[in-house]
């Protein structure tokens, strides 16, 4: 797989791996999210390529104190070859290079097969409660 920085051509094709991973829910507006993270740090959001087709994608962040991992996506035809791994570590060697001392994300309750994958690459589940509050409401898709 080869794994670079998204590029404004890849949007429509990453909008659809995020919906055939479903990661796209009605409170999230995945344009919306696309150009909130081209104004910080676009070359963190990465797409993997097989055979030029993007079947993987990782938005990372960090803003000095933690590093955020968030649309970790791999298409559902392309599972268990490691790709997920490789985006990763790739995220995690730009987080680690920018001084980054941990790395949060989150996942829903109930998506055992992702909490355990995490798991498995050496996450742990933080004794905490996510809170969140929304600024602004992106328009409907």
């Amino acid at each position: 797989m080869n794994i670079r920085s998204f590029q404004a051509a890849d949007e429509a094709a990453v909008i659809a791996l995020w919906e055939s991973c479903g990661l796209v829910v009605p409170q999230n507006h995945p344009g919306a999210d696309i150009a909130r993270k081209l104004r910080v740090n676009p070359e963190w959001f990465l797409v993997g390529e097989v055979e030029g087709v993007i079947v993987a994608s990782c938005m990372a962040g960090y803003e000095g104190h933690r590093g955020w991992i968030n649309y970790l996506a791999v298409h559902p035809d392309q599972r268990r070859q490691s790709l997920a791994r490789q985006m990763m570590e790739h995220a995690e060697r730009l987080l680690r290079e920018a001084g980054c001392p941990k790395i949060n994300l989150q996942v829903r309750r109930s998506n055992a097969a992702v909490i355990a994958f995490y798991e498995s690459i050496g996450f742990s589940v933080d004794e905490v409660v996510s809170l969140g509050k929304r600024l602004q409401r992106d328009p409907p898709m």
